[in-house]
């Protein structure tokens, strides 16, 4: 039976298993990429300040989230690759996920603002460039495939996969910008421009709750939401050799770093080496999870733990 324990113990005599799982690869792809949709989004907010388009305005709010979401990816693979000092013992990886909680707050700003803006305007109809709005937003698109295809093209790591899936979405932005240019063009009906920015404002609004959430539960410690910490018990109480599992934390140091720290009771000593190693290798290619600290007890001595400090998993 696994035992697991939500409290924090500091005992001395640990063990440590450490394997490095870095953001490495892809970096290159990740400036360039960021460059190419920053720059964008600044060009298209300008078009859409002196167009009068708040949807194109708003497909650049969309475009400069992305932009942060690549400047994210690029931060976390450089970071990786800073070595821990005696102050920062695990780097500076944590920075990253503080920019990733700015950049939600950011967009949350940036939605209201839209949001108001585009209820003004159903108000009050504003004059609307279409022309203007048609070309800058099939540019964006264009300048989004392209991105899109660098990304696809290079190493695929954790990190350009899921900035990938941001170009991927940023692209609908384009399309409502474009149809909100053609429709004004074709048929001067102003409430259209409006109408989709509220849409790519919606599309910025579940990016910027995902992204708050993820960075919340990283800062709260939280155990990450693609494992099981009782499957991650039970694998290792099920080693050979391993009477009890407790005091079992798995947390996120940064996106795609998990760590975990356990107590493991063995019958005997003597095990301690292959139980130590049979664990790593479970941990690292059952659940993903490479930065391993853990504590051998012997197993009779369980007896004499005070009841408040173990807590039984119940299957």
């Amino acid at each position: 039976m696994a035992k697991t324990d939500n409290s924090l113990s500091l005992d001395r005599g640990t063990d440590h298993a450490h394997h490095h799982l870095g953001h490495a690869g892809g970096h290159s792809h990740l400036t360039g990429a960021l460059f190419f949709t920053l720059g964008f989004a600044f060009v298209e907010a300008v078009a859409g300040y002196f167009s009068g388009s708040l949807a194109l305005l708003s497909d650049a709010g969309h475009m400069l989230t992305d932009s942060t979401a690549l400047g994210l990816a690029a931060l976390a693979a450089w970071l990786a690759k800073r070595p821990p000092s005696p102050r920062h013992t695990y780097g500076l990886v944590r920075l990253e996920i503080l920019a990733a909680l700015f950049n939600a707050l950011l967009m949350f700003g940036l939605v209201a603002f839209i949001a108001v803006e585009a209820i003004d305007r159903f108000a009050q109809p504003r004059q609307v460039q279409g022309g203007v709005v048609t070309v800058v937003a099939v540019i964006g698109l264009l300048v989004n495939i392209g991105v899109a295809w660098q990304l696809s093209h290079g190493e695929k790591t954790l990190n350009t996969r899921a900035a990938l899936l941001h170009v991927m979405g940023d692209m609908l932005g384009s399309v409502a910008a474009l149809a909100a240019g053609l429709v004004i063009y074709f048929t001067g009906w102003m409430p259209i421009d409006p109408l989709l920015s509220l849409l790519v404002s919606g599309l910025i609004l579940v990016s910027a709750w995902r992204l708050l959430g993820e960075a919340l539960n990283v800062l709260l410690e939280a155990v990450p939401g693609h494992i099981d910490i009782e499957r991650v018990a039970q694998d290792l109480a099920a080693i050979e050799g391993v009477a009890a599992v407790h005091d079992l934390h798995i947390w996120t140091l940064s996106s795609g770093k998990v760590a975990l720290s356990a107590h493991m009771d063995v019958r005997d000593f003597a095990d301690w080496p292959r139980i130590m190693a049979e664990s790593r290798q479970r941990l690292i290619t059952h659940h993903d999870i490479g930065h391993v600290t853990l504590q051998p007890e012997l197993a009779d001595s369980t007896a004499a733990r005070p009841a408040h400090i173990l807590h039984p998993v119940q299957h």
